[in-house]
């Protein structure tokens, strides 16, 4: 085997969706001289570009464009910033600040000043959430769906079972009706959807069943899926189909991370990450849905943004050291908290902004209550919430005062009750 190439970039980005080229682009617009980022499929644009539906680029283009158009947008601005983009670049393996990939002319090691990772997320497949029978053809999650119907023009199924209730089950939705398809019925797990108002009315605006307190139990079929048996309190019910449309339930794409020895955190399944993107390990920054399974687009666009300005001023010198920061404790009935640690000392907020300038919380279940940040018996912040799963509630750091002897944040629900699924 040929001796590996070597090439030693400013910056490089690893991971080619809205975070990876949004930051990509902003290091540009700040003067960073070599950018590279490398992306293991022949095209950019991650999730988006298999997404022919609206809407997508408001914030970022100021106008509705599909995702198949905005993805197209994002890489036409990233090389007129002068990003260096390589596809099929697949990469082996992040450690010490090297990063070893392999291209088809070969392997190629870079040693980068700095390393952003922005390796994405996805859905959970048919293994991981235990569901039994048989295997035909037909089970599929959104993305490739979104592939056979917006890149493909072809159609897998007519009559699908949908599985799960997120915004990215109503973007498979609104798949499904663009390709003709009319799917059978939609099952949640839980008594209430999970999308926010008013994206939850789409089934219905439709004529779609939806099934809530139901969970997907045997899949049957001869060769193609024929119907699935559907499993709720009021028993057993059998849904003709001829497709299973597995969506939601994200997680990181952190193998990368984990192989590196990057402190994983159990709750979000991304890197431990501080306040301005940065891992525990001082030359490496996350953005994007690794840091947390899932955001929108454009919400990944905008804080990868700032991430890149982190990674900027931190190639100036301009971060506090990353030991300067205290890990945040999440109570009963929150599934995970993002940043995981801030730093301790006041900071020049005019000077040095956060690039993540709140703390970004995902529920387990519903909580109706006080929700509190707390160091000791010092309340830090508090506020009324009543939420659901995967929605976002943010905790704002701008006005925290963290006490000097403070070594441990706790968030938890406070004067409030978890409400059963």
């Amino acid at each position: 085997m040929s001796a590996a190439k070597v090439m030693a970039p400013d910056v490089l980005v690893v991971g080619g969706g809205p975070a990876g080229l949004s930051a990509a682009t902003a290091l540009k617009e700040l003067g960073i001289g070599k950018v590279v980022l490398l992306e293991r499929d022949t095209v950019v644009g991650g999730i988006p570009r298999h997404c022919g539906h609206s809407p997508f680029g408001m914030r970022e283009f100021h106008r509705i464009l599909s995702g198949t158009g905005y993805a197209a947008r994002l890489e036409a601005r990233a090389r007129e910033r002068g990003v260096e983009i390589l596809t099929r670049h697949s990469v082996l393996s992040v450690q010490d600040s090297v990063v070893k990939a392999v291209s088809p002319e070969g392997p190629v090691d870079y040693r980068p000043r700095r390393i952003l990772l922005a390796t994405g997320t996805r859905e959970a497949s048919r293994a991981a959430r235990l569901v039994s029978g048989e295997r035909p053809l037909g089970i599929l999650n959104t993305a490739a769906l979104q592939a056979y119907v917006h890149l493909e023009k072809l159609a897998p199924f007519r009559r699908p079972v949908i599985v799960g209730t997120e915004l990215v089950a109503m973007s498979a939705i609104l798949t499904c009706l663009s390709g003709g398809i009319r799917p059978a019925a939609v099952i949640e797990p839980n008594a209430y959807p999970t999308a926010r108002f008013p994206f939850w009315l789409l089934p219905r605006l439709f004529g779609i069943p939806v099934h809530y307190r139901t969970e997907i139990g045997t899949i049957a079929g001869k060769g193609r899926v024929q119907e699935v048996i559907a499993r709720s309190e009021a028993g057993n019910r059998s849904i003709d189909c001829d497709g299973v449309l597995f969506t939601g339930a994200f997680t990181p794409e952190s193998a990368l991370a984990r192989l590196g020895g990057l402190a994983i955190d159990q709750g979000s399944g991304g890197p431990v990450v501080d306040a301005f993107g940065r891992t525990r390990a001082p030359t490496i920054f996350a953005a994007g849905n690794l840091l947390r399974p899932v955001e929108t687009a454009g919400w990944c666009w905008a804080e990868a943004r700032r991430i890149a300005g982190s990674i900027a001023r931190d190639l100036e010198g301009g971060l506090p050291p990353r030991q300067a920061a205290i890990p945040i404790r999440t109570g009963a009935g929150i599934k995970l908290v993002m940043p995981q640690e801030i730093d301790v000392k006041e900071i020049d907020r005019a000077t040095l902004p956060r690039a993540l300038p709140a703390l970004q919380l995902r529920l387990s279940r519903r909580l109706k209550g006080t929700l509190a940040l707390t160091a000791g018996d010092t309340v830090l912040w508090s506020r009324s919430i009543s939420s659901g799963p995967e929605r976002r509630v943010l905790v704002p750091l701008e006005h925290l005062v963290i006490p000097p002897a403070a070594t441990e944040l706790t968030l938890e629900l406070r004067h409030g009750r978890g409400i059963s699924p």
